[in-house]
């Protein structure tokens, strides 16, 4: 088993609504076929004082904001003070954590965003998990099928971890950073606190507190 690509050194389940989902489990692309199960169980055990029920097993909080313009899609949690903005298109199986920002033209579908994460302007976001603050700059997206259509592998250095999965587009650490119109190749991880640089193409493993510049310049950047 790899450590680094574990739960527990990629995420601070204290800052998910969803934190129950991960129980059990090793490496987080575990959680995304479960994903839609468990928001009506979870969207079912909600304050209706908090939470507002919307046809379609969809749970939007009182508090978030949410533009008239937006789609959404069930099932789907978004949790207390997030806002969707304008033209945003959540597909379905979505968990949206608290203080999110999915924004202009951002469509997000499998997925779990945890706390102040935000997707703001013109991203794709699928069979993804993203962590605490963490943020994708604008035109950033996800790939999350491979074109030869096969089960992704996650690989990091020599070790390739099979996930049986032929959807899965990128696990972010939290406090990940990726530059604007980057793309998450199928099967990214990428470790807490790294950053990604604008128009990078990733795949594989990017280790915590590094700045990915290139596949051959993967820099630390400094001490924690």
């Amino acid at each position: 088993m790899s450590e680094v690509l574990m739960i527990k050194n990629l995420y601070t389940l204290e800052e998910t609504i969803a934190a129950e989902i991960f129980e059990g489990k090793t490496y987080p692309w575990e959680v995304l076929p479960e994903i839609k199960t468990f928001i009506i169980k979870l969207g079912e055990s909600l304050p209706a004082d908090r939470f507002e029920c919307r046809e379609g097993n969809i749970w939007i909080a009182k508090s978030a904001k949410v533009y008239p313009t937006a789609t959404i899609l069930g099932p789907t949690i978004i949790d207390e003070d997030t806002e969707v903005r304008p033209g945003a298109f959540i597909r379905g199986n979505a968990i949206v954590g608290k203080k999110c920002v999915v924004g202009n033209s951002t469509e997000l579908k499998n997925v779990i965003l945890f706390n102040n994460v935000q997707v703001p302007h013109y991203n794709y976001v699928g069979d993804s998990v993203l962590g605490y603050k963490s943020h994708m700059g604008a035109g950033a997206v996800t790939s999350n099928v491979k074109s030869d259509k096969t089960l992704v592998v996650v690989k990091n250095g020599e070790e390739h971890i099979e996930t049986g999965l032929k959807k899965f587009g990128a696990m972010l650490g939290d406090n990940v950073e990726v530059g604007c119109n980057s793309v998450l190749n199928p099967g990214t991880v990428i470790g807490r606190y790294s950053n990604v640089y604008p128009t990078s193409s990733v795949r594989g493993f990017v280790p915590s507190n590094h700045i990915f510049k290139d596949a051959k310049h993967i820099v630390e950047k400094y001490a924690l």
